[in-house]
């Protein structure tokens, strides 16, 4: 067996928080890299991913940190919160604070989720013991020694223990021995007693625990006693927080007292532009370890005594409703905080602890908590035995232990042994590394080296399996094929390419590509895929393992999922260096399937396909699309030519027949052009994705055949919310019951509400594109919604600038039509109609605001307008209802 494929073992200390994010960074990362390993997870806890501070099941006990901030992804922020509406909290936004106990719940069921994902590539098990020793053995790997007397041997061990244990150091006898001294809060049952009576209680810290345990124990006839040196509670988050500042440039390696006053400015200056002194806080965050370690090892210590206090209260804060909580308590008086420290403390027989505090002031109380919080890692049996041996040294200020980007540094300051730590024992090295947003940086970076250690990257054979077109694919020929079927279903617009590209990902979890193809599809054609995660993932595999095509092309999604200003430059870069990538070419050029380059007009469009032209060879995929593009230009009669060459290729390509369907409606072939395309629909047709689009196209023909039975028909067989949902919806069925409307083809009131009601309400009021937008405007037309008409048009007078020149008068026309104001509505209508172009899509899609006019102006009684209008229709096309309208004005 090859050596750099044998099967390792990675042990992690630790399944709280720390050792969970630690043990799904190393699944999903060997599952990438195909490495295989077992990895153990070692901790007397019964369930992975809680630890302290997530087994609370106290409702009352809150996250300090936004949902926002707390996935386990540092490259998907969102994680978190689309977990939470995929399980039963579809309101929860990235500001709101989670419960500590579903949090936990986060943590395991995503740990469990990528064990199942990485099945056949990394086997883990539970040890339900504490590991106590760590020693070297013969071949470099490390012994284990187990509390329970047993012993596991390990090619790596991650030492993620957290947060020590507190050590009460600070007690004096006579309270460290009282039967009524709570030390560790924490553990299973140690607040029973506390919890079964109302006697007085004092919690010795005024910090995040102390404010978990007064909300816990509060209730009326007790007093609730807080105490510490500096007798401050935790600030509390901003009910709505400011963006955060980030602090003056040149404060890396500043001396302390420059950076105090440096941060004591920003604050000022943050309260002075936001009235607020978070902001400045929070951009601090990123840079903290920088300016930490820049310090001098007198200028750490200096903060620790000097500044700690008020850096603490003010950065580790409470959530806005445990602050509430809280305030009403103190307005209660059930609790009261103060500064002092305890001298000595003596327990009556009765049960009372008389406490003196250094100031001279006693307190009677009936229980006494440690909420001072951790203690010193020393104290803990493993950690002394690896100081022991020299395995492990202290860190900087007795803080933790020291380190060197995760790996523990011996007593000789050599990190040779397959030793990592992360989180809470290197605070000494790094000050903030205790909250999730560090950890996980820490166990994202974790997972890379300890595989990295287990298994080198392994030689690739130079032959690599291709895609249709001949490019190189950075994967195995199972994964390939894969590919190359979701590509060839993408290309033909038919159904199947989400299955195929998932197929792809799970023979090869670590082809960029693949995970790229998944994003875009979600992202642009509404497959039901999870964007961020499968963008992330393309982008960790771009960064393992890929090509420069592969690279760029994740970058391009990357900029098209975001949205970025970078977008089309991107695209039209990576066609220009990689001409014959098809996945990028069909996204490039607006027609069926995605929608294009944003702003790039047909003329463009033009250039690019024919530009690209060489690298297809007359291919049926780039012919479909030059089709298209003709028809676009009015040249229907090489549009047609292409298409049928395109066809006789392939007969299931939907861009050629798309293209075909448009040459047929423009030249005004409706009996044909139906015929046709209801003979392609109801046989190859049946697999295209975008089978309601081709519907919409012959349901056009019969509109305009002034046949109202078969376009009812048609609707309520193929076009009826249930069979399309989504923006399909407000693009095809919508603005075709809105024209049916229009032209008396629709007996009764349309059924437009049952359309919106299939949409998500974000799409139709607060559209991210003006064509979206366009089509939105109409449906809410048909449902006479003058309202979301309204609220439509103020979130596109805020958006781009197409939907403010075109979608806001749009609304506001629509708007007058529903409450029958028809001389307004045409004359809106009229001024806009020269825009409408540039919302995109296609002339026939277009065409909905030419007849919203023409009934506006039969409505308002301008009759020769509305005649001149249906005379240059019937000269670019006849129909048999713009000549049945025609007939019937007066005059």
């Amino acid at each position: 067996m090859n050596p750099a494929r044998a099967r390792r073992t990675v042990a992690i200390v630790g399944a709280g928080a720390a050792g969970a994010l630690t043990a799904l960074q190393v699944c999903e990362t060997a599952t990438r890299r195909r490495t295989p390993l077992d990895l153990v997870l070692i901790d007397p806890a019964p369930e992975a991913g809680r630890g302290v501070a997530y087994a609370t099941t106290d409702p009352r006990h809150r996250l300090n940190v936004p949902a926002g901030g707390m996935s386990c992804y540092p490259d998907d922020p969102g994680h978190l919160t689309r977990w939470l509406c995929r399980h039963g909290e579809p309101t929860v936004t990235a500001a709101d604070f989670l419960t500590r106990y579903r949090y936990g719940a986060y943590l395991a069921d995503t740990l469990g989720q990528a064990v199942v994902r990485a099945h056949g590539v990394v086997a883990v098990r539970r040890v339900r013991s504490r590991a106590e020793g760590c020693a070297d053995t013969a071949g470099g790997r490390l012994e284990l020694r187990l509390a329970d007397g047993g012993c596991l041997t390990a090619d790596s061990v991650v030492l993620a223990t957290g947060p020590a244990a507190g050590n009460s150091a600070w007690a004096p006898p006579g309270l460290r021995t009282s039967p009524r001294f709570v030390a560790e809060p924490w553990a299973p049952g140690a607040l029973a007693g506390p919890l079964a009576d109302t006697a007085d209680v004092l919690l010795v810290g005024t910090g995040l625990t102390a404010v978990d345990l007064a909300l816990t124990l509060d209730r009326p006839g007790r007093v609730l006693h807080a105490v510490s040196r500096n007798g401050l509670l935790p600030q509390p988050h901003a009910l709505n927080p400011a963006p955060s500042m980030p602090p003056p440039p040149g404060l890396t390696g500043a001396p302390l007292d420059r950076l105090r006053r440096a941060v004591l400015r920003q604050a000022g200056r943050a309260v002075r532009l936001h009235g607020d002194w978070r902001p400045a806080l929070d951009g601090l965050r990123p840079y903290t370890v920088r300016l930490w370690q820049g310090l001098t090892p007198g200028e750490r210590a200096e903060f620790l005594r000097r500044d700690v206090a008020l850096w603490n209260t003010h950065r580790h804060r409470m959530a806005p409703a445990t602050a509430e909580a809280l305030a009403r308590v103190r307005a209660a008086r059930r609790l009261s905080v103060r500064a002092g420290r305890i001298a000595d403390a003596r327990t009556a027989p009765d049960g009372t602890v008389t406490v003196a505090l250094a100031d001279g002031r006693t307190l009677r109380v009936g229980w006494v908590i440690d909420c001072t919080g951790p203690g010193h890692h020393l104290d803990d049996p493993l950690w002394r035995s690896l100081v022991a041996t020299g395995a492990a040294v202290p860190g900087p200020l007795g803080m933790g232990v020291a380190t060197h980007e995760g790996r523990l540094l011996d007593a000789a300051g050599r990190t040779d042994r397959p030793l990592f730590t992360l989180g809470a024992p290197r605070r000494g090295e790094l000050w903030e590394t205790t909250a999730v947003p560090e950890i996980r940086a820490q166990a994202a970076a974790l997972g890379r080296e300890v595989t990295a250690h287990l298994a080198p990257p392994v030689r690739r054979s130079r032959r690599r399996p291709v895609d249709a077109q001949g490019l190189p694919l950075s994967t195995h020929a199972e994964a390939a094929a894969a590919h190359r079927t979701g590509l060839d279903r993408v290309l033909k617009v038919r159904s199947g390419a989400e299955e195929a590209f998932r197929r792809a990902v799970a023979l090869d979890p670590g082809f960029a590509l693949g995970h790229a193809a998944l994003a875009l599809l979600g992202h642009e054609c509404g497959a039901q895929v999870d964007v961020p995660r499968e963008l992330a993932e393309a982008q960790r595999c771009a960064r393992e393992r890929a090509d420069e095509r592969e690279r760029s092309f994740v970058e391009v999604v990357t900029h098209r999922v975001h949205g970025t200003d970078e977008d089309g430059a991107a695209l039209l870069g990576h066609l220009d260096a990689h001409p014959g990538d098809a996945l990028a070419l069909a996204a490039a050029v607006p027609t069926i399937a995605f929608s294009g380059v944003r702003d790039l007009d047909d003329a463009y469009a033009l250039r690019l396909v024919e530009r690209t032209s060489p690298a297809y060879d007359g291919h049926w995929f780039h012919t479909s699309l030059l089709a298209f593009l003709r028809q676009g230009q009015g040249r229907f009669h090489e549009a047609g030519e292409l298409a049928h060459r395109a066809l006789a290729a392939e007969p299931a390509s939907g861009h050629a027949v798309h293209a075909l369907a448009h040459v047929h409606y423009e030249r005004g072939a409706h009996e044909a052009g139906r015929d046709w395309l209801d003979g392609w629909v109801s046989g190859l047709g049946r697999g295209a994705v975008h089978r309601a689009h081709f519907s919409w196209h012959i349901a056009l023909h019969e509109l305009a055949l002034d046949d109202p039975a078969a376009v009812r028909r048609r609707w309520l067989a193929q076009l009826a919310p249930g069979r399309v949902s989504g923006v399909r919806a407000l693009v095809d069925s919508g603005s075709l019951l809105w024209r049916a409307r229009l032209s008396d083809s629709w007996p009764g009131e349309v059924p437009a509400a049952e359309v919106l009601d299939s949409v998500a309400r974000d799409i139709v009021e607060r559209p991210a594109t003006a064509f979206t937008a366009l089509h939105a405007a109409v449906a809410l037309a048909a449902a006479g919604d003058v309202a979301a008409l309204r609220r439509l048009r103020d979130h596109a007078a805020g958006a781009d600038a197409v939907q403010r020149e075109v979608v806001v008068p749009l609304c506001e026309a629509l708007a007058a039509l529903v409450e029958e104001r028809f001389q307004e509505a045409a004359r809106g209508l009229a001024a806009l109609l020269p825009a409408v172009r540039k919302v995109g899509g296609s002339a026939a899609q277009r065409e909905v605001v030419e007849e919203t006019l023409l009934y506006a102006l039969v409505a308002a009684g301008r009759c020769d307008a509305a005649r001149r209008l249906l005379d240059g229709r019937l000269d670019r096309k006849p129909a048999p209802r713009d000549r049945r309208l025609l007939a019937a004005l007066p005059g």
